[in-house]
C-alpha cells in the first residue's frame, strides 16, 4: 500500500473509532492518561489495527 494510502487509512481509523471512545475517556478520567494510552495500543483492537499500518510505513 502507498504511503499516503496508509496514512488517510489511520486518519480514517482514528476518527471513526477513536474521537470520542468512552474507554479512552474513562480510564483517563479514573487511571489516567499515560494508562488511556497504554491500553489503546496494547489491548484495544483498533490499536492493533493502527499498529500494523504503522509498521508497513516503517518498511
Amino acid at each position: 500500500m502507498e504511503r499516503k494510502q496508509l496514512i488517510a487509512e489511520v486518519e480514517g481509523i482514528l476518527q471513526t473509532y477513536c474521537e470520542g471512545c468512552l474507554l479512552k475517556a474513562t480510564f483517563r478520567k479514573e487511571k489516567g492518561k499515560s494508562f488511556a494510552h497504554k491500553f489503546c495500543i496494547t489491548k484495544c483492537t483498533v490499536g492493533e489495527q493502527l499498529r500494523k499500518c504503522g509498521e508497513q510505513l516503517l518498511k
